[in-house]
């Protein structure tokens, strides 16, 4: 029975020192606690007792060492029992050397308690270790706070702002009040710096040495006090010579034959020195320095008298002196009380004379001249700028400069009054156009309806409607009396209608026309790319019934359209459709193309030349001229506009006028310049729409966002010598200013010196 308690002591002992060792085993096998148990009298008293249980313990090991216990009766096998008693020896050992270490060094602290656990076996307990930093390197930084590189901003939620080497929060130091702030910026500590530790949150103060480091480094001096940047030079080679080779071996034969390099050397030497190419040294000879005078030269040494000019005139003499000017002038010439005081109270440039006479009784008694070096100034100032020459003057008009401008009277006809108003649409008129015959004017707006009104009369004989969610930005009749088609850019899709205003003849050659592309499309099939994306089909049923024949949809909002001479080609320009922008239709085949690709400025207008193959393409700043059969930009005109609204070809085709939204209208003479020839400033608002009068009248309107249209004369010479004459003729007004918009679009009646205008109040004019 005392054998089995022994053993179940044995085994619990086991477990706690293995934990024992697990926590501080190292420390007890190297000695390191001292054995600080000596420290008070209950202590010591039980170190008693645990010795004499030891003396028994190791009796009954002699008799343990005899008994065989079977594996099979406790549980443990022979080779446990002697390890669990190999264990228990050297705690005891441990604990007899702790105990002499405390007899020995009873003066440092304790450092651990021993308790007895469950079973009653010993048990040390350590005390919390204090991380002390006790490194020698000063250089290294004392860190209490263990988050690493964790950003300090993941902790402004929590109160605390990491935790230290024991694994405990680390608090969010107090912030004093705005007072203790105060008081802290006043009194400032030795080495405040103002900024705070991003690891612990507190004030970062600076030691005196980092103070003086960084005081060194300010001063640009070296940082280390210690440092010598000089030091004394270390001779690695002597400059001794040392008598005995340094090799045994013996000396080539090469050192005692003479050398043929060398001698053929020598011979180049002495050759040269015998042709004399190479001179002896001589030493220089002594010079005297000289002194250095400087050159002086008399320029009118060889100075002769000349005649003077024919034209020159002599410099004005000073009228001599008078009795007024003496220092004893005769009693009349002296100013008497009121004269001085007019004299003395009047301006310096209204007095007669710029001294008053004043009597003297000696000459000596005459004081210094105040004026005197005044008048001499002034004296050279009237040399100095008096003119020499004799210079006839011109006598000239400036206005006899001036072109002398026609009368407007004389340049009649010209619009000067409305005639008629076409009121019909509910929102904005952004668009008209007159047919080729005069006798029908189509009109779009915001409302999404096409109108066409009688010209002479503003009856409305015919509309169609296209929607009213998107507006109707163009319209234009196609050149030429064959056929009446009406085309009609209505946001991103193009439609052609044949109006039932005109006869059934030329209805029938309309729809034949048309039609005739469909048939075209039909058969061919080299363009089938070009027709996919772009197709030409029949609009809805609904528009078929209005005389709308067909439509094409493009990429973008079509905003300008233009009509080519011969009437199968049209262009259409979309700005906000990329590379797609300009496009060309051909009317006869149904066919849509892309001319351009990669167009980098954003493209406004475009318009056909009236007789060559050439095409006028406006962007914001300039506007390229292109050959279409080549394939090549021809030319490329500089407006010197910031943004360009419209562009007008003249009948002849070297003239281009363009107009601007910065309030500008420019003619452009293609065989002068690429600059404009004449740039115009009339209006006080941006310029939506130019047009010259297609008739063969010279005459050109722009209208204005000012409510206005100028009416110009503008005569074009077949001469290359003489230039092209504007005069401004006439205002037209009559346009309400709506949302800062006015006049839209402006327009010329076939042969007619009239004029139409869309405004955006609602209504179109005709001027005549």
């Amino acid at each position: 029975m005392m054998a089995q308690k022994r053993k179940a002591v044995t085994r619990d002992s086991l477990e706690a020192d293995q934990v024992a060792l697990s926590d501080g085993g190292s420390d007890l096998g190297a000695g390191l606690l001292n054995g600080d148990f000596a420290d008070s009298g209950e202590e010591s008293e039980a170190e008693d007792d645990w010795l004499l249980e030891e003396e028994e313990d190791d009796e009954d090991r002699l008799e343990d060492e005899t008994e065989v216990t079977d594996q099979d009766e406790d549980g443990f096998s022979d080779e446990d029992v002697l390890r669990e008693k190999d264990v228990q020896r050297e705690i005891e050992e441990s604990g007899d050397a702790a105990g002499l270490g405390e007899e020995e060094e009873g003066f440092e602290e304790q450092n651990y308690t021993v308790t007895k656990d469950a079973n009653g076996n010993l048990r040390f307990v350590y005390k919390e270790i204090d991380p002390v930093y006790d490194s020698d390197d000063s250089d290294a930084p004392v860190t209490t706070n263990t988050i690493g590189n964790i950003p300090l901003s993941y902790y402004d939620e929590y109160p605390h702002i990491g935790y230290d080497i024991d694994g405990k929060k680390i608090s969010r130091p107090a912030k004093g009040e705005a007072l203790d702030q105060l008081l802290d910026s006043i009194e400032l500590p030795q080495g405040w710096t103002g900024l705070t530790d991003p690891s612990t949150g507190k004030p970062l103060e600076l030691s005196a040495e980092e103070l003086n480091l960084l005081k060194r480094i300010q001063m640009n001096e070296i940082p280390d006090e210690g440092y010598d940047p000089y030091p004394p030079t270390v001779e690695w080679f002597t400059s001794k010579v040392e008598e005995m080779p340094l090799s045994a071996a013996p000396e080539p034969k090469r050192r005692f034959v003479p050398s043929k390099h060398e001698a053929k050397r020598v011979m180049k030497i002495v050759k040269a020195i015998r042709e004399g190419r190479i001179k002896p040294y001589r030493p220089p000879e002594e010079q005297k320095e000289e002194e250095f005078e400087v050159p002086k030269f008399d320029l009118w040494a060889d100075e002769k008298p000349r005649e003077d000019h024919i034209m020159n005139i002599p410099a004005p003499k000073l009228p001599p002196p008078g009795y007024d000017e003496s220092y004893h002038p005769p009693p009349e010439y002296l100013p008497d009380e009121k004269e001085k005081q007019e004299w003395e109270e009047a301006d310096e440039e209204d007095r007669g004379k710029e001294y008053l006479p004043t009597d003297h009784d000696s000459l000596r008694k005459v004081p210094g001249y105040d004026r005197f070096i005044k008048e001499k100034f002034e004296r050279c100032l009237d040399l100095y700028l008096a003119p020499r020459v004799r210079r006839s003057k011109l006598d000239i008009d400036p206005e006899s400069l001036l072109p002398k401008l026609p009368s407007p009277e004389e340049l009649r006809p010209f619009p000067t009054r409305t005639a008629c108003i076409f009121h019909g649409h509910t929102g904005r008129v952004r668009t008209l156009s007159v047919d080729p015959s005069g006798q029908w004017l189509a009109t779009g707006g915001d409302d999404g309806t096409v109108r066409i009104w009688e010209l002479l009369t503003g009856h409305q004989a015919w509309h169609v409607s296209f929607g009213s969610s998107e507006s109707v930005n163009v319209v234009r009749w196609r050149s030429g009396v064959d056929a009446f088609i009406l085309a009609v850019a209505h946001a991103e899709t193009l439609y052609t209608i044949v109006p039932p205003l005109c006869s059934p003849t030329l209805e029938n050659q309309s729809h034949e026309l048309l039609n005739a592309g469909f048939g075209y499309a039909a058969t061919s099939s080299t363009t089938s790319k070009a027709r996919a994306d772009h197709p030409w089909t029949r609009p809805s049923s609904g528009l078929v019934s209005s005389c709308v024949l067909t439509s094409t949809t493009l990429r973008g909002t079509i905003k300008s359209l233009s009509w080519h001479r011969r009437g199968d080609y049209l262009s259409t320009v979309s700005p906000s459709a990329q590379y797609s922008a300009v496009a060309i239709h051909t009317l006869s085949k149904h066919l849509t193309q892309l001319p351009f690709r990669r167009l980098k400025a954003f493209p406004q207008a475009a318009a056909f030349h009236p007789t060559r193959p050439h095409l006028f393409i406006a962007t914001q700043r300039t506007v390229r001229i292109y050959d279409l059969t080549q394939q090549t930009l021809l030319k490329q005109l500089q407006p010197g506009a910031r943004w360009i609204s419209s562009i007008s070809v003249h009948p002849g085709g070297d003239n281009v006028l363009v107009g601007s939204y910065d309030r500008r209208l420019l003619w452009h003479d293609l065989e002068l310049d690429t600059r404009p020839y004449k740039t115009l400033r009339y209006h006080s608002k941006a310029i939506r729409s130019v047009a010259f009068h297609q008739g063969g009248r010279p005459l050109f309107v722009d209208g204005s966002d000012d409510g206005t249209l100028q009416v110009f004369h503008g005569k074009v010479v077949g001469d290359s010598l003489e230039n092209a004459s504007i005069v401004p003729l006439k205002v037209l007004k009559g346009h309400r200013v709506t949302g800062q918009l006015g006049v839209l679009e402006v327009g010329w009646c076939g042969s007619r010196a009239w004029c139409v205008s869309a405004g955006a109040d609602g209504m179109g004019r005709l001027w005549v």
